[in-house]
């Protein structure tokens, strides 16, 4: 165990969180969405909530204040539902405790998944809500 750590970072993560520079991106995928064939490097996290997991990672990565966005949601798919997923407004109150003044974008679903295929490592959570995904680009300390 390590202080100040949250325990929900796994050691592999940790390493990954290290390893990405300026500029990578980290997918956070809910329980539907293909991390595991979409994503050069996977980490598992099943079990573990995106915005409890978003809170661990924010805590210790700086999101990239040079991008217009560095926050980005896959976009709901028009007619599935009639307002925006709850969890979108958890994710925007994590992000703003965490570094306040960010802009959040939506890009659409085959987007997403063209983005999580470049992206540095997707994590695979266990969230069940619906459009739980959210990509995060790392900044400088």
């Amino acid at each position: 165990m390590l202080k100040g750590i949250s325990p929900l970072l796994s050691p592999e993560l940790l390493k990954i969180l290290q390893e990405m520079g300026h500029g990578d991106e980290l997918v956070i995928g809910d329980a539907n969405f293909p991390a595991q064939s979409l994503g050069r490097r996977c980490v598992r996290a099943d079990g573990l909530g995106g915005v409890a997991l978003v809170n661990a990672i924010l805590d210790l990565m700086p999101l990239d204040t040079f991008a217009d966005a560095p926050v980005t949601l896959m976009q709901v798919v028009p007619g599935t539902m009639d307002a925006d997923p709850p969890i979108w407004a958890e994710f925007r109150a994590a992000v703003e405790a965490h570094q306040p003044g960010v802009k959040i974008a939506q890009i659409e679903r085959f987007q997403f998944y063209d983005r999580a295929r470049s992206a540095y490592a997707c994590v695979a959570t266990g969230e069940r809500a619906l459009y739980a995904c959210v990509i995060l680009k790392k900044g400088i300390l």
